[in-house]
């Protein structure tokens, strides 16, 4: 019998593929709490297992989105490389070279485990915020960006997506809205695009690191791809602006959580 915390987590998944499917982000910030609190993963091995959900799940919502018109393969493709390479050598040589106690002093302890779930409410906090207050989108054209512009953005969605194992939406939604101009619509395919390359070669990069249960990961798998199919179609019917602003409400009360849980 299943625990009810489990049942709960099972749950969740449903929405975590709504999550992506709906606004092309936040699946992974549903996800490595709920593989934490609910499945009782360690974070460490919470990021490898959100890779897999995330990328399989993002690449159903991509198919989808991409038979509506809704994704950007220019843009993707514009800091993709650097992103890819990035993620893979984060996720197979960095991380395991974490020592899991960072610091130390009397009864005082901060793992690698705290740190990345810190790190992850952080991060949170600061894309939740650009997208509650940004201004709304214009029928404008994207803005030249300059070469070093893309391979930063690209090196920083690789960096955040190989330490905590989140796809980055909730990062590269805010870049592609607020600093490139593209439509938010237009935004959530693109993203979904970019969250299956980078979590798949992500996930590759922990192959021989963790120990990977796969009747788990296709169980949670079937049920967020079920998901993400509803949530694309949610929305097709849902006013852009709305989706940025309940996106930034949802990721600004998770890292709220995340926050509060991981400090007191």
């Amino acid at each position: 019998m299943k625990h009810p915390m489990e049942i709960v987590g099972y749950i969740l998944s449903v929405f975590i593929g709504i999550s992506l499917g709906l606004i092309g982000g936040g699946g992974s910030i549903l996800t490595v709490p709920v593989l934490v609190y609910l499945f009782h993963f360690e974070p460490a091995v919470a990021t490898s297992y959100s890779l897999f959900i995330v990328g399989f799940t993002s690449l159903a919502g991509t198919i989808y989105q991409h038979t509506k018109g809704c994704v950007n393969i220019r843009a993707a493709l514009s800091f993709g490389l650097i992103s890819v390479a990035t993620v893979f050598m984060v996720r197979k040589y960095a991380l395991p070279a974490i020592p899991d106690t960072l610091f130390q002093w009397e009864t005082i302890v901060i793992t690698k485990s705290n740190a990345l779930m810190v790190f992850f409410a952080a991060l949170m906090l600061a894309a939740s915020v650009s997208m509650i207050l940004g201004h709304r989108e214009v029928a404008a054209p994207a803005p030249q960006t300059t070469l070093p512009k893309l391979l930063g953005f690209g090196f920083g969605i690789g960096l955040v997506t190989g330490l905590l194992g989140a796809g980055g939406g909730f990062l590269i939604i805010p870049a592609l809205v607020l600093l490139m101009h593209i439509p938010i619509k237009e935004a959530i395919g693109t993203s979904l695009f970019i969250i299956t390359i980078n979590s798949m070669v992500g996930f590759i990069g922990d192959i021989g690191h963790v120990y990977i249960d796969w009747p788990f990961l296709f169980r949670i798998l079937g049920i967020t791809i079920c998901g993400v199919i509803i949530g694309s179609a949610m929305s097709r019917h849902i006013p852009g602006y709305r989706l940025r602003s309940g996106f930034g409400w949802c990721v600004l009360t998770m890292g709220i959580y995340i926050l509060s849980r991981e400090l007191f």
